[in-house]
């Protein structure tokens, strides 16, 4: 064999090699599912992100952009028309291509239905709730696992599909997060053979990391979960339920409706009422807002960020993001008389 005929067949075995094996394309919607894709890819390649820097899911508009990395795309994993509304459509008509896969109804996910009722007031959703349209179209996505189904369900590839009945800021429960990066991981291996064997790795690191941040979350809160607070939206009912910590109640039922004089009004009453000591704004949404609420009031104020708006994309992100929450609750009530 000559120089140049073993070069030729030296560069073969290279390409040929998992190495150099492509790398799916892989489309995330939101910055926490996104960190726990990348968790995911450490080590094989990066995945795309739709809603960047400061931006919220709940009142995103497409950019030409997004179009394209979705027509590109060969997996896009989103939560689901509960949260991303934005993406519904433009799932049908661009990323035909992908195999999208609905992490909200991952198999092993502890699902919490929509509060009704509350400190403050009945809670409307099929108004001003995060749910989709009870008319929302068939369409050919990839689920995750089935849904449990009930009274506004449709049909999706045969399984019964619950919209607007869930909440669906899953993520801020850890134990959900490591169900929706058991199927990430199932998702990728299946999509890209070659480097399964990595994603398996990580995916084994990645809990590892889970069950080491519940642990600390669980010691963060510990002295405060008896004080009562206030939340921007009602988004946090994962980490209410997982760490027994006392939400009280929220100053909008959802963050595209927001609230008017009268019932800020209201809002302010009920915290005297109730003896909430802390009211939290969010990074992506109208501040001034809490300054309003709790003026003439003991409560102080602090910021809660539930989808990452201030935090780099990452495969750290979801850790930071989780820990910030503790630490903010854990400085805020400490402080409160």
């Amino acid at each position: 064999m000559n120089s140049t005929t073993a070069l030729l067949f030296a560069s073969t075995l290279l390409l040929a090699s998992p190495a150099f094996a492509e790398t799916p394309n892989v489309v995330v919607s939101i910055k926490p599912v996104h960190s726990l894709v990348a968790s995911i890819m450490k080590g094989v390649g990066e995945p795309s992100l739709i809603v960047e820097g400061g931006a919220s899911p709940h009142t995103y508009t497409m950019k030409p952009s997004n179009a394209a990395a979705l027509q590109a795309a060969k997996v896009v994993f989103w939560v689901g028309p509960g949260l991303e509304a934005f993406l519904d459509k433009p799932l049908d008509t661009l990323g035909t291509g992908a195999q999208v896969v609905e992490l909200g109804e991952a198999p092993g996910l502890e699902k919490l239905k929509f509060r009704e009722g509350g400190a403050f007031e009945g809670h409307d959703h099929g108004e001003e709730g995060h749910g989709g349209e009870a008319g929302h179209e068939d369409h050919g996505h990839a689920h995750a696992g089935e849904a449990d189904g009930g009274e506004h369900a449709d049909k999706h590839d045969g399984h019964d599909h619950a919209e607007g009945e869930f909440d669906m800021h899953m993520w801020l429960d850890p134990m959900n997060a490591k169900a929706m990066a058991t199927e990430i991981e199932k998702t990728l291996a299946a999509a890209d053979p070659s480097n399964a064997a990595t994603y398996k790795a990580n995916l084994e690191r990645f809990n590892e990391r889970i069950d080491s941040l519940d642990k600390g979350l669980a010691e963060t809160v510990a002295a405060i979960k008896d004080k009562p607070f206030v939340v921007f939206h009602d988004a946090y009912q994962y980490f209410e339920n997982r760490y027994k910590v006392r939400v009280a109640g929220s100053i909008t039922v959802s963050p595209e409706v927001l609230p008017g004089a009268e019932r800020l009004s209201e809002i302010r009453a009920k915290i005297k009422e109730l003896g909430a000591t802390c009211v939290f704004a969010e990074p992506q949404f109208e501040p001034k807002l809490v300054s309003v609420v709790i003026e003439g009031t003991p409560a102080k104020s602090g910021t809660l960020d539930a989808e990452a708006g201030t935090l780099d994309a990452g495969p750290d992100l979801y850790f930071q993001m989780m820990e910030n929450i503790g630490v903010s609750l854990k400085e805020c009530l400490s402080s409160a008389s």
